[in-house]
């Protein structure tokens, strides 16, 4: 019994290494976009774009739902979404 709870909390460590890993990745992806908005905001002004375009972050919201196979559901990271793209603004 010991061994099969010595396998399991093995398991769930590696897991959790698993998603250190991957939370890295998402906080490099996450400054690698922010930078990309940056240069957007900067561009908008010489082609008279307004900095917030709501339809735009429709089209977005609409391109992860198109993107998202699961398990998260589409309303969740929505919500994950709203949330970056506010603190985009904020850059």
């Amino acid at each position: 019994m010991a061994e099969h709870t010595d396998d399991v909390q093995r398991q769930i460590e590696q897991l959790r290494m698993q998603i250190d890993e991957i939370d890295c990745r998402i906080v490099e992806l996450l400054n690698e976009r922010a930078a990309h908005a940056l240069a957007i905001r900067e561009l908008k002004p010489k082609v008279q774009l307004g900095l917030y375009d709501p339809k735009r972050e429709e089209e977005i919201f609409t391109h992860l739902a198109r993107c998202n196979e699961g398990p998260l559901y589409s309303d969740n990271l929505r919500e994950i979404y709203e949330a970056i793209l506010h603190v985009m603004k904020e850059l």
